[in-house]
């Protein structure tokens, strides 16, 4: 029997193989004029990075550490600028229902990412309105897009005490209260 989309991108997901950027202590830390900007863009020196295949290899050495960003090879680590988070999660897909659910974002990095127990959604408030994230790997979060947030929330079940929430993997994630 043939595997589901679903499972298709899940394995490719988990296939994916990325440097070991937690495992580098590089002699030369220092910094590059790099910016991420809210919506996922990618700038250097003030200018928009048009190739998104350089983009994508850049996101592959990004790591966080004590709250910063920085890009990492095994020589050097350059601390660059993050506006909000790393990534943003573009699509979404969902198999099951209820408590069986799973939902699998992918980001515009082209990371696929199950959300679970070490992949928590979470939803934080700023100016009244909400920002739901998606943990990609290592602290590093996506931004959940405002299309991808409304089909998360048709997903969603109120409790008893007003709290919407969706199941995925065998956890319960908060998006929000009535």
């Amino acid at each position: 029997m043939a595997a589901s989309p679903f499972q298709s991108l899940l394995d490719a997901a988990r296939d994916r193989s990325l440097p070991p950027v937690e495992r580098w202590d590089p002699p030369r830390v220092g910094e590059i004029d790099i910016r991420i900007a809210a919506n996922g863009d990618w700038y250097h020196d003030g200018e928009r990075i048009k190739r998104l295949a350089i983009a994508r290899v850049f996101s592959t050495i990004l790591r966080l550490d004590d709250g910063d960003h920085y890009l990492v090879t095994p020589v050097e680590k350059l601390r660059i600028r993050v506006d909000d988070a790393p990534f943003l999660a573009t699509d979404m897909e969902t198999e099951g229902e209820g408590r069986a659910r799973r939902i699998l974002f992918t980001t515009n990095m082209g990371d696929a990412v199950l959300a679970d127990a070490e992949h928590p959604v979470e939803v934080e408030q700023r100016d009244g309105q909400p920002r739901p994230y998606v943990e990609v790997r290592r602290g590093l979060r996506a931004l959940i897009a405002r299309s991808v947030f409304y089909r998360l929330v048709e997903l969603a079940e109120e409790a008893p005490n007003g709290e919407f929430s969706v199941w995925s993997a065998g956890r319960r994630f908060v998006l929000g209260r009535a």
